[in-house]
């Protein structure tokens, strides 16, 4: 392998007389192996790449820069005809599959949902269709979230109660007992859970709210 080395004044490209060296050098050992390969001649090239802060020129790439940045020039011509980033290290890899990955779910987010504007386009006929599919979801939501509430109503009166008993008891002098303390436990256990359903059908009836007015507004779009 022909190989040059030079240091330029500013460290990131080969001075033009030590390129115009190797081309020279590099096309003279072509024209040594022989004129009648004129069509391989024209595919070769030279490499040039980065050693220990220098430039490093050759008509081979050597395994030790095969992972590194490098600029491929064409013999014939002296132009540039590629260039090579360096390889990329393990976290580095790590980071370029995970932006791959948001990249592609970030498409299949929006073709989905340009899937179910075309289907919200094809479905309602007008705008009152429209409106009134949603409007029987959000009136589904309403008898839900009025059935927790009920719900929740009828859990606080019992634990009110419950509680009550156990006040009395105390009062009485007495202990309270281990079933009713543990009723007491479960009825608020389950009191709190019924309230953080309701908190989610709440905001469920508000999101379906906000999504119709989106939806109406996409719906005119479409159809123009």
């Amino acid at each position: 392998m022909n190989t040059i080395r030079c240091l330029s004044r500013s460290g990131s490209a080969l001075s033009a007389v030590a390129v115009g060296a190797l081309l020279l050098a590099a096309v003279s050992a072509a024209d040594a192996q022989g004129k009648g390969k004129g069509a391989a001649s024209g595919s070769k090239k030279l490499y040039c790449w980065q050693e220990n802060g220098r430039k490093v020129c050759g008509d081979a790439l050597p395994a030790s820069a095969v992972d590194s940045a490098r600029t491929e020039i064409s013999v014939n011509s002296g132009m540039t005809t590629a260039t090579v980033g360096r390889a990329l290290t393990a976290e580095e890899r790590v980071a370029a599959a995970e932006q791959e990955r948001a990249r592609q779910l970030e498409e299949a987010r929006k073709a989905a949902l340009a899937r179910r504007e075309k289907a919200m386009a094809e479905s309602y006929a007008t705008e009152d269709d429209l409106r009134r599919a949603y409007q029987n979801r959000i009136v589904l939501l309403d008898e839900t979230v009025k059935a927790s509430e009920l719900g929740i109503q009828g859990l606080r009166q019992s634990l009110v109660t419950l509680l009550r008993r156990a006040s009395e008891t105390e009062l009485a002098g007495k202990p309270v007992g281990t079933a009713l303390a543990g009723n007491i436990q479960g009825q608020h256990q389950e009191l709190l859970r019924q309230q953080d359903m309701l908190s989610q059908q709440r905001q469920e009836r508000a999101d379906v709210e906000g999504e119709f007015e989106s939806a109406l507004t996409r719906y005119r779009e479409l159809k123009g």
